[in-house]
């Protein structure tokens, strides 16, 4: 990023190619709609661009990234107005594939989508920091700086969000 910040833009399609599905992935376990998701991704890379000179390569790019598409994930709720989450078990029943019987491929995607509507029914707050950690696999200190609080705080909202996930499991 620091490259493209000094001016070799061409070097914003390697970040996309590392960064497009990791970002989906957040999206999708947030939001839901396959659409959106690829829209809002195409958005934060639009907005990395746009604001490459407010980074300045203290910290890591990755967790720069996520703070960017939080704002442009909010952005996109305030114009939408839009706070229903729908999954789709057929989208992911063609992502969790890979070669395994067709029972066991149902059972998955059964499974999948039994997780997502538990994950729905936590709060908004609760559903991004057991995403951020769990599913993007952020360390708690990358997703404190994302969040802009405490490694501490971070922590306690994971262990609340992820008692509160098993009960509604």
């Amino acid at each position: 990023m620091l490259q493209v910040k000094a001016g070799q833009v061409d070097k914003m399609g390697l970040l996309f190619e590392r960064y497009h599905r990791p970002l989906y992935g957040f999206f999708y376990r947030l939001q839901g709609q396959p659409a959106t998701c690829e829209d809002l991704v195409q958005n934060v890379f639009l907005r990395l661009l746009k604001y490459r000179h407010t980074f300045t390569g203290e910290g890591e790019f990755r967790t720069w990234m996520y703070h960017v598409a939080r704002n442009v994930l909010a952005d996109a709720a305030k114009k939408n107005k839009a706070s229903a989450h729908h999954y789709d078990v057929a989208d992911w029943s063609e992502k969790i594939g890979g070669g395994v019987a067709a029972d066991e491929d149902l059972q998955k995607a059964q499974e999948v989508a039994q997780l997502h509507r538990a994950l729905n029914k936590l709060s908004a707050e609760s559903r991004e920091v057991l995403v951020l950690s769990r599913f993007q696999e952020l360390k708690y200190e990358q997703i404190a700086q994302v969040l802009q609080t405490t490694e501490g705080a971070i922590k306690v909202r994971v262990h609340r969000a992820l008692n509160q996930l098993k009960e509604i499991f």
